[in-house]
């Protein structure tokens, strides 16, 4: 006979479904301790474990002296580091998925020669995925890779390897360049991030170099109210 769950995960599956509902928004601030403790019948110990749990998780934010407040849980990358956006959203506690929307050989037009660094009319590898956190997409991405440096690009099952995972097992990235701003999108790529037309979107356009190569030149947009962008300098003293 299976036992009953810990007496605080009511207290967090109440929590939660009230987040995930909107009736907590973000900056709303929850019952305190004492509260959950009487409404739920349990020790002040009890409702503070699944409060402090919750605070682990990225829920919610603790601030002394005021109570504890429904945190704004927007993916979030690092703009000085090229991660992998799976281990990302799996660091996170949640479940990473992806859809695989195109994956080609095409010729280079004019934008792609140019940020890839390659003739106008060369080959190179083309791909563009959906990346989800918890089934909810939070980033396109489309790609274009010199086919000379990462060969078996096109033949990779991106649902198992996702194409930042391919690059840098194949040309370990030595450099990147970022370009960030505030874009709207078409309605296809809209629809494929599952939001409205006329909301803006993120949009980081980044080149890797491995070494003096130039291997990857890729679009990613966000939906701007579930994703943003970290950039942190620590001075060395």
């Amino acid at each position: 006979m299976s036992r009953p769950p810990p007496r605080y995960k009511a207290i967090e599956a109440f929590l939660l479904e009230r987040i995930h509902s909107g009736a907590y928004p973000v900056n709303h601030q929850i019952p305190p301790e004492e509260q959950l403790a009487r409404d739920f019948g349990v020790s002040r110990m009890t409702a503070n474990k699944a409060i402090r749990d919750l605070v682990q998780q990225g829920y919610l934010s603790r601030q002394a002296g005021l109570g504890t407040f429904v945190c704004d849980r927007k993916a979030e990358s690092s703009l000085h580091e090229v991660l992998n956006i799976a281990g990302e959203v799996r660091a996170r506690g949640h479940h990473y998925s992806n859809r695989v929307l195109l994956s080609e050989a095409r010729a280079a037009d004019d934008e792609v020669a140019l940020r890839l660094g390659v003739r106008l009319g060369s080959e190179v590898f083309h791909s563009v995925l959906v990346h989800c956190e918890d089934g909810v997409p939070i980033q396109y991405e489309e790609r274009f890779v010199n086919p000379r440096w990462v060969p078996h690009y096109l033949s990779t099952d991106f649902s198992q390897h996702t194409p930042n995972e391919v690059l840098v097992a194949s040309c370990p990235i030595s450099d990147v360049e970022h370009v960030v701003e505030a874009v709207l999108v078409d309605a296809g790529i809209a629809q494929a991030l599952d939001m409205p037309a006329q909301q803006p979107c993120l949009s980081v356009i980044r080149r890797t170099w491995s070494q003096e190569h130039l291997i990857s030149y890729a679009r990613l947009l966000h939906p701007g109210d579930r994703y943003k962008l970290r950039s942190t300098h620590l001075q060395r003293r």
